[in-house]
């Protein structure tokens, strides 16, 4: 079995494990406070929307230009003047970021204010985590870094969420931990990092002023950044916006369903990862015929997996809400699940569409695919926070029309470009599969017993899909259940 089968596999258990870590935390701990959770999700969105900026496309360079300076030795050389650059755009960030509200201080009113040496500190540890993130996954191992990327953020969570609900500390001491965990992530980056290769400082410029080889770097980055500041706007927005538009018990609430929705793309960011080294291979020997195969058998396996755990989470969320303090409180803002996790579910079956264009010479459309996207996305919330009393639903709308359609600009560009797309006909299978599952479960009575209702309805679910795969051959099942698969996830050094 391959290293990306399995560095993929262990990528997702870990991100399952996670998973269940973050589901105990939001079905049991965080209901009791919805408004202090709405806040340490306000500081972390916050701080993830303006990383981008200090980053400035400087992690992905450092896998579009890392074949290339591995040959020569310089692949490190690279990585210590991607972090350098790190430092000097933060602190440029930070003045602008100081001079903006000394111009404007009737800004100092925002929430963003207030948190300002939280969210500050944030976005240098994570900018920081981001190029490392990004320049291991091109050893392809991904596993350890997601535990960094996927586990302590929600150990920093719940901790910080208890010590201030239940241990009754005090708001700086609880940020406080929020901020040492993450910290503690960056620290362990490094030191994983160091153990696939020892790390040497190199802050020489005379290699990447060879050939005008900074040039390159720069130029690639700054659309990478423009590109991926636009999407951490499109995908982050929706709570920036609930958080001040509608307050933090609101954003609380639309965070904890969000991170019940959560569950079905967690396979998703394991595998793009690794993927990454492998598109921009496939992309630079120009074999399109081995990218549309990949592309396919990837999205394919995302969708249906994707939809086996949306159709559970449908069926099962009216009694899972029972066994949840303030569980009322979320079952009145179920629309959101609907809304939210058919639109991921369909970014899932478009794969990794983005990627393609990133790691291609078409890298700067882009920046007009994100602008679009963050525009969109912007504007609808807007409207329906403004002009409707649609409330928190109305945001899940506004987010899964506008990443609807700009998965639907990608996928005609890469065709029309690549002739590779994402959708198979095994596809609108599992859409009916999983329709015909859902409808079943709904309509068997219930017991009078919630928790049996929430183990057998998502089980006949499961069932119907099991059924329905078998005749119609859709996933290989087989493949990934058994001996010598799992045998292969264990073996040292892999």
């Amino acid at each position: 079995m391959s290293v990306v089968a399995r560095q993929g596999f262990k990528y997702t258990v870990i991100g399952y494990l996670g998973f269940i870590l973050g589901a105990l935390s939001t079905y049991f701990v965080f209901p009791y406070d919805f408004a202090f959770y709405g806040k340490l999700s306000y500081i972390l969105t916050t701080a993830e929307i303006m990383v981008p900026v200090v980053v400035f496309g400087l992690s992905y360079a450092n896998v579009k230009f890392f074949h290339q300076t591995q040959k020569e030795g310089k692949h490190q050389n690279v990585l210590s003047l991607s972090l350098a650059g790190i430092l000097f755009n933060f602190g440029v960030f930070t003045a602008l970021f100081l001079l903006f509200h000394y111009l404007f201080p009737e800004y100092k009113q925002e929430a963003w204010w207030k948190l300002k040496y939280i969210i500050l500190a944030l976005v240098l540890v994570l900018a920081i985590s981001h190029v490392l993130n990004r320049y291991v996954s091109n050893y392809k191992r991904i596993v350890v870094p997601n535990i960094f990327e996927n586990i302590f953020p929600k150990l920093a969570n719940l901790g910080a969420f208890c010590l201030f609900i239940f241990l009754g500390m005090s708001q700086p001491t609880a940020f406080g931990f929020f901020f040492a965990m993450f910290t503690m992530s960056t620290i362990g980056y490094f030191v994983y990092a160091n153990s696939l290769e020892n790390l040497k400082p190199d802050l020489s410029t005379a290699y990447v002023k060879k050939d005008g080889l900074w040039k390159d770097i720069l130029n690639y980055s700054f659309f990478g950044f423009l590109g991926n500041i636009g999407n951490y706007i499109a995908i982050k927005i929706d709570k920036f916006m609930i958080g001040n538009a509608l307050g933090m018990e609101e954003l609380g609430i639309y965070s904890t369903l969000f991170a019940m929705i959560s569950l079905i793309s967690i396979p998703q960011l394991g595998l793009f990862n690794i993927s990454a080294p492998i598109i921009n291979k496939s992309i630079a020997e120009n074999d399109m015929e081995e990218l549309d195969r990949f592309h396919k058998k990837t999205s394919l396996s995302l969708f249906f997996l994707g939809a086996v755990l949306f159709s559970c989470l449908l069926v099962g969320f009216p009694y899972l809400v029972s066994f949840i303090k303030n569980g009322t409180m979320l079952r009145e803002s179920e629309p959101v699940i609907w809304i939210l996790g058919s639109a991921i579910l369909f970014d899932l079956a478009t794969g990794f569409n983005g990627n393609i264009i990133s790691m291609s010479k078409y890298y700067r459309y882009n920046i007009v695919f994100m602008i679009f996207l963050a525009v969109l996305t912007i504007g609808l919330n807007y409207y329906f926070l403004q002009h409707t009393g649609l409330g928190i639903a109305g945001v899940a709308l506004a987010t899964a029309i506008s990443l609807t359609l700009y998965n639907i600009v990608k996928i005609s560009f890469n065709y029309y470009k690549f002739k590779v797309h994402p959708l198979t006909i095994e596809m609108i299978f599992v859409s009916i599969i999983t329709t015909m599952a859902i409808t079943v479960a709904i309509i068997l009575p219930d017991f009078s017993n919630n928790f049996l209702n929430l183990i057998y309805k998502p089980f006949i679910v499961l069932v119907m899909i099991y059924i329905g795969n078998h005749f119609l051959k859709i996933f290989p099942i087989h493949d990934y259940v058994n001996k010598k698969f799992i045998r292969s996830i264990f073996k040292p050094g892999k």
